[in-house]
């Protein structure tokens, strides 16, 4: 039983590394790759930079009801100015709301 034990943490902690990755970083990636990647799969957590990251989104799809689109520009590789997508926004916090 306590061998079982050792053998199944040593196995969970070898895992546990891979479920660990870091998220794509916009400043490593050229602008095509990185609106590719949002557009491929319609939302994505990205770096912006060491110290910074978003949710990047193609569509209100992927929203929570009540929401709107932002349009967001972040650095790329290849540009400092890439447009990636958009960000979901409260309506009610000043911002107007985009009709996509």
């Amino acid at each position: 039983p306590m061998c079982r034990l050792v053998i199944l943490a040593a196995v969970l902690s070898a895992t546990l590394p891979a479920a660990a990755q870091a998220r794509p970083a916009s400043y490593r990636m050229s602008c095509a790759a990185v609106q590719a990647m949002v557009g491929r799969q319609g939302a994505v957590v990205m770096d912006t930079s060491r110290t910074t990251f978003d949710r990047y989104v193609a569509t209100l799809r992927f929203c929570m009801p009540g929401q709107a689109l932002k349009p967001q520009w972040v650095p790329a590789r290849d540009t400092p100015q890439c447009f990636a997508g958009y960000t979901c926004i409260d309506p009610d916090r000043g911002f107007f709301r985009w009709g996509f």
